[in-house]
């Protein structure tokens, strides 16, 4: 009878487990897909018209991450007659 109530709760148990690593999987490729929906973009750093620089000689820069959005094609509206 034990095993009967042992093996009952493992068939509950089971699905519960596997569907929180499957969550966890999504929300691992909705991070990534946010990632790569990102991009940045760099800007000189100017001040009187001159590009500021630092101690070494390098060009400073405002760096962003951006969203880049895909940009989708569609199709002439028809003309009422």
């Amino acid at each position: 009878m034990k095993n009967v109530i042992f093996v009952a709760g493992l068939m509950f148990c089971v699905p519960a487990i596997s569907a929180d690593s499957h969550s966890a999987d999504v929300a691992r490729a909705e991070a990534a897909k946010a990632q790569k929906q990102t991009k940045k973009v760099c800007v000189d750093v100017v001040k009187d018209g001159q590009p500021v620089k630092d101690a070494k000689g390098v060009t400073k820069q405002n760096c962003k991450e951006v969203k880049q959005h895909k940009k989708l094609e569609g199709t002439d509206v028809p003309v009422k007659k």
